[in-house]
């Protein structure tokens, strides 16, 4: 009930307003979103990068409107540059989303979408670097995946994103875990119904899983996407069991969320990317993240008090 409330705050102007008029709440949302703009971005780029991996994500998603998501390409194309300018292609990718992209427009969407990130793809492979297609709601993954599978005819090292909670991800999975593919395997972040979706934690966990060893015994590229120890701990073992060297998965977490513990990875050899999202939209993001752990809305309600 906690994920449902959070998700419809953050669809709600009069929470949004609240919050992004709130300065007391800054130093939180500033501690799972990397800056407004591009030159924090590649600061924080930088600072990360010294012994971690990174995927940058221009913030935004749901654009009913074409020349926003034009606006977002341009985004995308210009982090993608200063990538190459700095000399961090080989250290960092890109993340998007493709209901910033114009999937959700109702006239060609899926044509849209897949047409915006394949000028994505192109600017990041003169950058050097790739870019991973997120996923979102379940009303999405069909189209999605067909525009993934479009983009890696020219790009094969596009990766994806799938969701342990989701029902059919285990048979998505299998179909994906094919040579050169890229898989970032989460647990999934949004409200979904039990019709297509494991509510139970326990079912989730197990669901991960289940799609962890389906992706380490294939022939892809795993991308483990956990703060949880004892699936990082089980990620390891089925890795080893799989004769996988370190360089052949990696792990991956938020920024922001137990830096320790990515520090510790990093520290151990193993390949550790953070999630890095930045922009001005960043509100949504930021709403889900409190939903995913009790202590970040404890830190929120208690910014919220003291502003009262």
């Amino acid at each position: 009930m906690l994920r449902s409330a959070l998700i419809a705050a953050s669809r709600s102007a009069g929470c949004r307003t609240l919050v992004e008029r709130t300065p007391l709440l800054r130093p939180i949302v500033d501690r799972f979103v990397a800056g407004s703009d591009v030159d924090a971005a590649i600061r924080i780029a930088h600072e990360l990068s010294r012994d971690r991996l990174v995927t940058l994500d221009h913030l935004g998603e749901d654009t009913l409107d074409r020349g926003q998501a034009e606006q977002t390409v341009e985004a995308y194309r210009t982090v993608l540059a200063r990538l190459a300018d700095e000399g961090l292609g080989g250290r960092a990718e890109v993340s998007v989303k493709l209901s910033a992209l114009g999937q959700a427009l109702p006239v060609d969407g899926d044509k849209i979408a897949l047409d915006n990130t394949r000028r994505i793809c192109e600017a990041a492979a003169a950058a050097g670097t790739t870019v991973t297609v997120d996923m979102e709601d379940h009303t999405t993954t069909d189209s999605t995946l067909g525009i993934v599978r479009a983009l890696r005819v020219d790009f094969p090292g596009t990766g994806t994103v799938l969701q342990a909670y989701l029902k059919r991800t285990e048979a998505d999975c299998a179909d994906f875990a094919g040579p050169g593919s890229r898989i970032r395997l989460c647990k999934g972040a949004y409200d979904e119904p039990a019709s297509v979706a494991y509510r139970d934690r326990s079912e989730v966990d197990a669901s991960y899983v289940r799609c962890l060893k389906v992706l380490m015994n294939g022939q892809g590229y795993p991308m483990v996407a956990t703060h949880d120890t004892r699936l990082i701990d089980i990620a390891e073992h089925l890795a080893a069991e799989a004769g996988r060297t370190r360089d052949a998965y990696e792990f991956q977490m938020l920024y922001g969320v137990r830096p320790q513990v990515q520090e510790q990875l990093a520290g151990r050899g193993l390949r550790m990317r953070v999630y890095v999202p930045y922009g001005t939209e960043w509100y949504p993001y930021f709403m889900r993240r409190l939903g995913e752990r009790p202590a970040n809305l404890t830190f929120f309600l208690q910014a919220l008090a003291r502003r009262g």
